[in-house]
């Protein structure tokens, strides 16, 4: 018998993200089910990352600008993939809606037909898809104060009524917080009158990994930014002409209620 060469799938999805974080593409390939591919290209960020300083502003903002998204963007469309996702979520709170769809049109250009999203896009149609509309906000402990305002006011704008909105903090080096840590932070900040959690950050580590337990102990959805990313682009790929044939798409499975709305 052949051993498997990893090429038979149902979906093949593509990621862009900044050149120094790991965590978007390892996240959505441990959600990932066996039949969809995943492939990530990397664009280049202005400042490198650092273990327990606020991101600068400015680096934040220029990661969306061209060239270096969009060129990665185009490079992944050039493989058959189904859908592309943008894992950066920052540059849409410092843009604002309508910066953020321009940028959105402009990726998509590029894309040549492929669908692209991006990660606060697939959070606002996420929380609509399950219901939601009393977010309550942890943001990665890397949101300087601006950011974490920024956040809550672009949520806002889009019809929520946020409930609560706060950063991690923490004495360790940002991709050292553990499960419990998250967890632990989420059950302390979740007010009674919110009717979702959202865990922002692509790059904040383990987050998809609290997402079972949590919900189980809050008894409401729990969303992350890799796992909306994820779900979004397996809607668009869905929508568009993939499956092939009779191909069904793989359920997802223990990474939250949300992956339960479309069936």
């Amino acid at each position: 018998m052949w051993r498997p060469d990893g090429w038979n799938t149902v979906l093949r999805l593509g990621i862009v993200t900044p050149d120094v974080d790991l965590n978007p593409e390892s996240e959505i390939r441990a959600m990932a089910p066996a039949g969809i591919g995943v492939h990530a290209a990397r664009a280049r960020f202005a400042v490198e990352a650092h273990p327990t300083v606020a991101m600068p502003l400015p680096a934040v903002r220029a990661f969306a600008a061209p060239p270096h998204a969009d060129d990665a963007v185009e490079q992944l469309a050039r493989a058959p993939l189904d859908a592309i996702a943008f894992a950066f979520t920052s540059t849409t709170y410092l843009l604002g809606a309508q910066d953020d769809a321009a940028m959105l049109r402009r990726l998509r250009e590029r894309a040549r037909g492929t669908p692209v999203v991006a990660t606060v896009t697939a959070a606002v149609q996420a929380l609509h898809a399950l219901g939601a509309r009393r977010p309550c906000l942890v943001h990665p402990p890397w949101f300087c104060g601006e950011m974490d305002r920024l956040a809550e006011t672009y949520y806002r704008d889009a019809g929520f009524r946020v409930t609560g909105s706060s950063v991690l903090r923490t004495t360790r080096e940002w991709a050292a917080v553990t499960h419990e840590e998250i967890y632990r932070w989420v059950l302390d900040h979740t007010p009674d009158t919110a009717d979702a959690v959202l865990i922002d950050g692509n790059g904040f580590r383990r987050a998809v990994g609290t997402i079972e337990r949590l919900e189980a102990a809050v008894e409401r959805p729990v969303l992350t930014a890799n796992q909306v990313l994820l779900w979004a682009a397996m809607r668009a790929a869905a929508a568009g002409t993939a499956p092939a044939g009779n191909s069904v798409v793989p359920a997802v499975t223990g990474y939250g209620r949300l992956f339960t709305t479309d069936r």
